[in-house]
Formats: structure tokens, sequence, C-alpha cells
């Protein structure tokens, strides 16, 4: 029997697609949604957020983006690296989900920082490798969830054409760079071979 679910496919990084959510901050005015793929997760900050810019270099994933763009939406085809057509410091809130392992940490996660705005929160969903003995034990126990996720919801699935990459930094890599990088922030490492991080930018003020 399937879940009931919205959503048209279901993967390890949509079921964090709640957690992000969850962290959006109230009253957000600006959010950007960095790696927005085919849009699945923009579209559903648009509730959340006044306006939502959902950026991707993949031509492919822009393309079916646009397919369903709600009124307070905005794709783009830009990488956000180095566009300066993104604002820095112009966004309430900042997602991030399976993109900062495409380049070093330290890159991506300084230039987030630089998108987030005064006062507002970065939310990242990322991936790991396993090095510790323990380390293999918490993945191994993600097996059977992963397995019994994917019966419910008609398989493990994403848009075609989506660029995938393996991360070249360890849990405990992450987590140490993410706190030095990082004062303050939330770190969590999830079962479905994920971690989540959320941290708060400081308000000039």
């Amino acid at each position: 029997m399937r879940a009931r679910t919205n959503d048209p496919y279901w993967n390890h990084n949509v079921h964090y697609h709640p957690a992000v959510l969850a962290a959006v901050p109230a009253g957000c005015g600006t959010a950007l949604d960095v790696g927005c793929g085919d849009g699945l997760l923009a579209r559903k900050l648009s509730t959340r957020a006044g306006s939502v810019t959902g950026v991707d270099r993949s031509p492919e994933m822009i393309r079916l983006a646009r397919r369903d763009t709600p009124p307070n939406v905005t794709f783009l085809r830009v990488d956000y690296l180095d566009d300066a057509s993104l604002p820095e410091g112009g966004y309430d809130f900042v997602s991030a989900v399976a993109v900062v392992h495409h380049t070093t940490f330290e890159e991506a996660v300084g230039r987030l920082v630089r998108l987030t705005a005064p006062g507002g929160r970065l939310m990242i969903v990322g991936l790991a490798y396993n090095r510790t003995s323990l380390d293999w034990v918490i993945s191994g126990c993600g097996v059977p969830a992963s397995r019994l996720h994917a019966l419910l919801r008609g398989g493990k699935r994403g848009p075609a054409g989506m660029p995938i990459e393996d991360s070249t930094m360890h849990w405990g890599e992450v987590r140490k760079a993410a706190r030095q990088l990082l004062p303050g922030c939330r770190f969590r490492r999830r079962l479905l071979w994920r971690y989540t991080l959320i941290w708060d930018k400081p308000d000039k003020s």
C-alpha cells in the first residue's frame, strides 16, 4: 500500500524536505533554494516565504522546474558560487539540499553564508561517507528504513538527469568543519545517510 503524499516521487533528499520547511523563519520575506533541481522544494517553499528563487546550473533541471512555476517563484540557471545576479545578503532563508559536496565545503558554505541576510537562516542537507565502525553501524540502521519508505512510496526515484556526486568528506570532518565555519550551528546526523545543518546568521544590529 502506497503512503499518502503529494510528492511526485520520493528519495532520500525529498525525505528531508519537511525538515527544511520546518526551519523557515516565521514571516520569511525572501528564500533561495540552491541546486533546486526540478523545483520541487522551491515550490514547497513558496507557501512559507513571500518570494522564492530557485537556482541550478543544469539547463535541463531549470527547464523541468519552469514547467510549473508559482507566481512568487523564479527559477534561474546560474552557478550560485560566482554569479553576480544573486545579491549577497539578499535572502532571509537559504536552503541547499545535496549541494555543498559538489565543491569544497569551505567554498560552498562561505558563499551560502554571504547570500544569507543578516538575521537570516541557512539550512543545509548534506552527505558524507563512512570512516569509522560506528559510521557503518549507523548507516546500516538506515537500510531497513530506506527500503520501507521506498516500498510505501512507490520506489526511490528522482528527475532524470539530476547531477549526482559522492562526498569527499566523512561525517567527522563535516561536523568539525561546520562548527568551525558556522559557530553555534545545529548539526544533526540523520538516519537516511544525510545530515542537517541549521545556522542563524548574526544580525548586524
